[in-house]
């Protein structure tokens, strides 16, 4: 398959990265890359999707791979995966003779090895620089999902419409779920047998990225997992915490023991990201050294800092991406020949997060159960389909309230010359109501 045509496929049937910050594919097809890199990490705890979708579907992933490592004219393709996904690995070691160009590169069981420069890193030993794409370093990267859709896009031109989506906590019944875009977090809870707590919280995604969200908040290109924690547990008051009482406490008692920065993800590559330098600067207000304030924008906002490192119970990572916001609504850019970019810390390996010791001392490990995959769509009476579900530009509604759609349908079509993507209906049934953010379907 050629590259133009793969990526009018892509496109047309709105292939986003299913996870993470939702990044159109058609756009990372490049021939600059020699390497395709599937992402099976699991990075966060109690995710589970990935190892069960690549366990189930290893041939057509491996087969989709083959296809974009042919358009893009890469030589290797490289399954991320770490060696305890048993189930996984085996899975693609019983493919690997049909395609040449894979293979398997294990990764070790620690937080964030799901990280893109991190995974590549691991798999490649190449360093992404700071600010830097991993195009930069011959590399694109790919989470399984998306790959899945890509070869349903291929083979039978189906456009994304479903998500797999992990519920897990306290619930019932920990499942792993496909589910039509726009079912609501709330119908997802009930499906797993429902909350065996009556005051509970919910995060959409993984404990240590996920943000707080709403039961009637809806699945979306992006959506992994729900997870039901209760109200007072500790990872939620860390999540509902007031910024102003963050910055107060770091200001009385960071005694700048130095381990957000020894432990730092980023930092142990090389990147110019000081966590402990950032709180010294950011609580004393002097500003003599802007080093650490603008090295903000080298965070990955992995949370390992303020969830794992710190002894204190601080918050370097909320003031982090608090104060990278704040540059980067202000406009503020660096010129990459400004970056310092050190060397691999040779201690590296010693300062890994194992992911059994992060799932305890995040409170988890109770949850921490099977959640099988259930591969058949569940059917929804009603979805709010959103039109902005990748970054770039949203997609603009094409139908009205009345009018009659089929699954599969455009109704939001891309934005052209612009990072876009066309959204699809994702049940058969009458549109009840249009705006510029959803499309509500019922069926």
């Amino acid at each position: 398959m050629v590259l133009t045509e793969l990526v009018e496929i892509m496109r047309k049937n709105g292939v986003a990265g299913a996870g993470g910050a939702g990044f159109p594919s058609y756009a990372k097809l490049d021939k600059r890359a020699d390497t395709i890199i599937l992402n099976c990490a699991e990075c966060e705890p109690l995710l589970k999707l990935h190892r069960q979708v690549l366990e189930k579907y290893a041939y057509e992933i491996l087969y989709t791979l083959n296809e974009i490592a042919q358009a893009v004219e890469a030589e290797h393709i490289i399954i991320a995966v770490k060696e305890g996904y048993k189930g996984a690995v085996d899975a693609v070691k019983a493919n690997l003779d049909r395609f040449p160009k894979a293979s398997i590169g294990f990764l070790p069981e620690v937080y964030p090895a799901g990280d893109e420069v991190v995974t590549i890193y691991e798999t490649t030993k190449r360093v992404v620089a700071p600010g830097a794409l991993p195009i930069s370093v011959g590399v694109t990267v790919f989470n399984v999902e998306t790959i899945l859709n890509v070869y349903n896009a291929i083979n039978s031109s189906l456009p994304v419409t479903t998500k797999f989506v992990t519920i897990a906590g306290e619930v019932r019944n920990p499942v792993t779920l496909k589910v039509p875009l726009g079912m609501t977090y709330a119908e997802l809870i009930e499906l797993a047998g429902g909350a065996t707590v009556s005051d509970y919280t919910l995060i959409g995604g993984g404990p240590m990225t996920g943000p707080i969200v709403s039961p009637s908040d809806v699945v979306t290109k992006t959506s992994n997992a729900v997870l039901v924690l209760p109200t007072q547990h500790s990872l939620i008051s860390k999540k509902t915490a007031k910024i102003q009482i963050d910055m107060k406490r770091a200001m009385a008692a960071c005694c700048q023991c130095r381990m957000c920065t020894d432990l730092c993800s980023r930092n142990l590559l090389g990147h110019p990201i000081e966590p402990h330098a950032f709180m010294r600067s950011a609580t004393s207000g002097a500003t003599k050294d802007i080093g650490p304030l603008i090295n903000t924008m080298y965070c990955s906002q992995c949370g390992l800092c303020e969830l794992y490192a710190c002894g204190q119970n601080l918050s370097p990572r909320t003031l982090i991406g608090a104060y990278k916001a704040g540059l980067r609504k202000a406009g503020v850019k660096i010129d990459p020949a400004d970056i310092k970019f050190d060397k691999v810390n040779p201690t590296r390996e010693q300062r890994l997060v194992p992911m059994p010791r992060l799932t305890a001392r995040l409170g988890l490990t109770k949850y921490n159960v099977p959640a099988p995959l259930v591969d058949e769509t569940v059917k929804a009476k009603k979805v709010k389909v959103m039109l902005g579900q990748c970054i770039g530009v949203p997609a603009t509604a094409i139908v009205k309230k009345g009018d009659v759609v089929k699954a599969g349908q455009v109704i939001g079509d891309m934005v052209q010359d612009k990072l876009s993507m066309p959204i699809h209906a994702s049940i058969s049934g009458k549109v009840t109501e249009v705006n510029d953010k959803f499309v509500i379907i019922e069926a």
